[in-house]
């Protein structure tokens, strides 16, 4: 790799607003808010809306649709064209 084109990949401490869950990894993106962890050590913190913690799909909340239902409406809609 080219020298001085690259972005910084450090650590940063990612939080997620919606269940307060935190995830130390590395990243390129950098933030002005800092967090001290669990070692003693100052990170970035940067703050995302929703995450594996909080989504619904990783979290087997996720709604089932009847598309059942959906597909019987659409026939009955267009399906006599």
């Amino acid at each position: 790799m080219k020298p001085g084109i690259h972005p910084a990949y450090e650590p940063v401490v990612f939080r997620d607003s919606a269940s307060g869950t935190e995830f130390l990894t590395r990243s390129t993106m950098t933030s002005d808010k800092t967090v001290v962890w669990e070692d003693g050590d100052t990170y970035p913190v940067v703050d995302v809306e929703i995450s594996s913690a909080s989504h619904p799909f990783y979290t087997g909340t996720a709604r089932v649709l009847d598309t059942a239902g959906r597909v019987e409406k659409f026939q009955r809609r267009y399906g006599a064209r």
